[in-house]
């Protein structure tokens, strides 16, 4: 089997979270869905899986995190242009997201950032990494 990677994240409601991931680019897996979890897959690799708090909490062994408030983690997804990363953006957005600060441009990278219902934190970034800076030859 190939490794994936499912990354869990405990939500307030798990329609409108669904809605505002499909929004982002992401499907929904019916299969490892129910009423207390949906599993929402980026690529044939990477899953995310919106938990409620009583499913997610579960699994915990520590409180879960206010994320509103505070932040738990980043979580980072390329995408294949700029126009690609500007559009999932305008959806997100229009789903209810929120652009906690202005789109960062690094020259070889371009990158937003987009919150969820719940406060977590999505970096959507297009790299050219022929743009990169090349290293210089120290004589």
């Amino acid at each position: 089997m190939a490794k994936q990677v499912f990354i869990n994240l405990a939500v307030k409601d798990l329609q409108k979270s669904m809605d505002f991931y499909s929004a982002l680019g992401f499907t929904n897996n019916p299969q490892f869905s129910d009423n207390t979890g949906k599993c929402m897959v980026w690529s044939e690799s990477i899953f995310v899986m919106l938990l409620s708090h009583e499913k997610f909490a579960s699994f915990a062994t520590k409180p879960i995190a206010d994320t509103k408030s505070s932040l738990a983690a980043l979580f980072s997804l390329s995408v294949e242009s700029v126009d690609e990363l500007n559009s999932m953006m305008t959806n997100g957005l229009q789903a209810g997201g929120i652009e906690p600060h202005e789109a960062r441009d690094y020259g070889f990278m371009q990158q937003r950032s987009i919150e969820d219902f719940d406060g977590h934190t999505w970096e959507i970034f297009y790299m050219d990494i022929s743009k990169f800076p090349k290293e210089k030859a120290t004589e």
